[in-house]
């Protein structure tokens, strides 16, 4: 390249570069450094048994412990020291987002349930609702078709002999292979 072509060249190059350097100042630090939009992932952790309100409506004194148990679960906590106590805790960690911790605990009385008590509890769908980080993407479209939308789909495309498939071709037979296994002596 001759020198009278490489000296414009340098210069539009050295310009550019000053340019793009001075527009630095100018971008949102938020954007240059990576570190504030490239985070790592991070999973959720969940430990216990979760209870809904629907459940905890259900229990009644006097349903024995076998009861209790079909309803709510293993209790997280039996301790030998306090034989009529069971404690259900519960715990989520969603991410980044904090912690979420539900208490309940059940006393019996022999075999029998005598009390409860414990956080107030979600209902499933509020629970589910809380988890569902999702982004939402508008308004869903009805997915069932209204009697005059199945009308004017049905006069739109009238059935024709030229619309109508032919029949498949017939498979060949198929070929006769021999036993897997030989003949028993």
């Amino acid at each position: 390249m001759p020198a009278s072509t490489r000296t414009p060249l340098l210069v539009c190059a050295l310009a550019a570069l000053s340019l793009g350097l001075g527009a630095c100042s100018s971008v949102p630090r938020s954007l240059v450094q990576p570190t504030q939009w490239l985070t790592p992932y991070r999973s959720d952790v969940q430990q216990g048994n979760f209870i809904s309100s629907e459940q905890v409506a259900q229990l009644t004194p006097g349903l024995s412990r076998l009861q209790v148990r079909n309803l709510l679960g293993t209790p997280l906590v039996s301790s030998l020291f306090h034989g009529d106590r069971w404690d259900y805790v519960f715990s989520i960690k969603r991410g980044t987002g904090e912690p979420r911790m539900y208490r309940y605990t059940v006393f019996f009385k022999g075999d029998a349930l005598q009390r409860f008590e414990g956080d107030a509890m979600p209902s499933e769908a509020e629970f589910i609702a809380q988890l569902d980080v999702r982004r939402k993407l508008g308004v869903v479209p009805p997915l069932q078709a209204t009697p005059e939308q199945l009308k004017a789909a049905q006069g739109a495309a009238p059935a024709t002999a030229s619309t109508v498939a032919p029949p498949p071709a017939p498979l060949p037979p198929a070929a006769a292979y021999p036993p897997l296994e030989g003949p028993r002596p």
